[in-house]
């Protein structure tokens, strides 16, 4: 195995990270337009839409610049499409109210908030 990727470690941190990512992607992106979700409109909702899109970039780069140090660039090619293609399927399971409400949107900052955790810890 370490002629595909010699740190095992490494590659599991950036597929969880990875994931995190795409998954607040897919729920941030059923936020929009908020036209649509009228309970997003209110202080509570606007704030943590933009808390969850500033840890977003926080995580979706930090990811980036961890696997840049840690993997083979081929290694995160793959492991980050694989955590893209699958997490729609994690997504999908979850009840309605999480996927575009208030609950889904703390529950996706509590994610991503351990994911930034993560990447501090790691560098």
């Amino acid at each position: 195995m370490d002629m595909i990727e010699p740190n095992l470690a490494a590659l599991c941190i950036f597929v969880f990270l990875a994931s995190a990512g795409s998954l607040g992607i897919f729920v941030l992106s059923g936020v929009f337009p908020l036209s649509t979700r009228p309970e997003l409109t209110r202080p509570l909702g606007l704030g943590l839409i933009g808390v969850n899109t500033t840890l977003l970039l926080l995580v979706l780069g930090g990811t980036v610049a961890f696997g840049l140090g840690h993997l083979r660039w081929t290694s995160m090619v793959i492991a980050g499409g694989m955590a893209f293609l699958f997490t729609p399927g994690l997504f999908n399971i979850w009840p309605g109210k999480w996927r575009d409400g208030l609950a889904g949107l703390a529950i996706v900052t509590f994610g991503l908030g351990v994911s930034a955790l993560i990447l501090g810890a790691s560098f």
